[in-house]
């Protein structure tokens, strides 16, 4: 697909400083940029690349415009606009509708006409698939799931019985939705007694989530995720959690039971986020961290210490095994610093 940045600009609303009748047909990176490929900069660090870049038109904001030897579309959010521009180059494919025969679907199964169902996919009784949905193959749909409309299950997405997953959503291979939460109530003698996981998982519309990824059904009211959040690959989110709009967290973080996070907070890589605890909107934690309290107010909260030559974390640990006895020579010390004079006496001459 080849398009005009004149058309580019006009679609995306952006300031065309070039020829408006110049073709591109795909995006590149600065460096290995051609001369029909659109290409972006959103960081001034890779200036020096933009002064090299061979592509037909770069995006970039206006601070950085006269920088650029090369044609421009200018934006003041270069990185969002070059997404926009890069689904319109590079669309993903289509499905023609239909069941594959080799899906296997209940009679009772309410499939839209115009959506597609592809091989070995099994589809249970009473699941709702809405209008231009894509479900890829190896997919398990248990009873009563709903699927509304625009939604991508790549392949071998699960979903466990009564999920809902909102308009226009995308999960990616190996996806699971609604397995059982981990609730287990303790036994004289040391044994467990599983408790009934009695609710289900509710997905808003435009959630992306990534591969492998598990979010565990209620155990008595839903999960939820609500509108716009996007979750990266390999997370585990438990029971009765529910995670505001257009939140995002990378890979591996792990949220215990019943934690309640706000809207718009990023959770960095291998966060991992004790139960029962709230998180506060617009709360970003950054990777490798530890929340085990609730955080009330908006801001950046960190935790665990960043890595060291062996050696000096060797010499840091040893110091840390020692802080006890330094702890408590200093507490004697002051405890001797504010005795009163006779009592420092008495003791200088025990």
């Amino acid at each position: 697909m080849a398009i005009s940045l004149g058309e580019l600009a006009v679609r995306f609303g952006c300031e065309l400083r070039g020829d408006p009748a110049t073709l591109v047909d795909s995006v590149a990176a600065l460096g290995h940029a051609h001369g029909r490929s659109i290409t972006f900069l959103a960081n001034s660090k890779h200036r020096k690349e933009l002064e090299l870049t061979q592509a037909a038109a770069v995006i970039l904001d206006r601070k950085n415009a006269d920088s650029s030897r090369v044609q421009v579309l200018i934006h003041e959010n270069p990185y969002a606009t070059y997404a926009r521009i890069a689904a319109t180059l590079h669309p993903l494919p289509t499905r023609a509708p239909g069941v594959h025969p080799s899906a296997i679907v209940a009679a009772n199964a309410c499939i839209d006409a115009s959506a597609y169902v592809g091989p070995l996919t099994v589809i249970e009784e009473g699941v709702t698939i809405g209008a231009r949905a894509v479900i890829g193959p190896h997919c398990v749909l248990e009873a009563g799931v709903v699927v509304e409309e625009d939604v991508r299950l790549v392949s071998r997405v699960t979903l466990c019985r009564g999920v809902a997953i909102g308009a226009r959503t995308l999960l990616h291979t190996g996806v699971v939705i609604g397995t059982d939460g981990f609730g287990f109530a303790p036994e004289r003698g040391g044994a467990w007694l599983k408790v009934p996981q009695v609710g289900s998982v509710r997905v808003g519309p435009d959630v992306e989530i990534g591969a492998n990824t598990t979010v565990d059904r209620g155990a008595i009211e839903d999960t939820v995720i609500e509108e716009g959040v996007k979750l990266d690959n390999q997370i585990q989110i438990a029971h009765n959690v529910h995670v505001g709009a257009h939140t995002a967290m990378a890979a591996c973080v792990g949220i215990a039971g019943s934690v309640n996070i706000g809207k718009r907070c990023m959770i960095g890589g291998a966060v991992g986020i004790s139960g029962h605890l709230s998180i506060a909107d617009d709360v970003v934690v950054t990777g490798l961290s530890m929340v085990s309290h609730t955080i009330n107010q908006a801001g950046v909260y960190s935790s665990g210490i960043p890595t060291e030559e062996a050696r000096k974390w060797r010499r840091t640990v040893a110091r840390f095994k020692r802080w006890r006895t330094v702890e408590e020579r200093l507490a004697a010390l002051e405890r001797a610093i504010h005795a009163p004079p006779r009592a420092r006496q008495e003791e200088d001459d025990d």
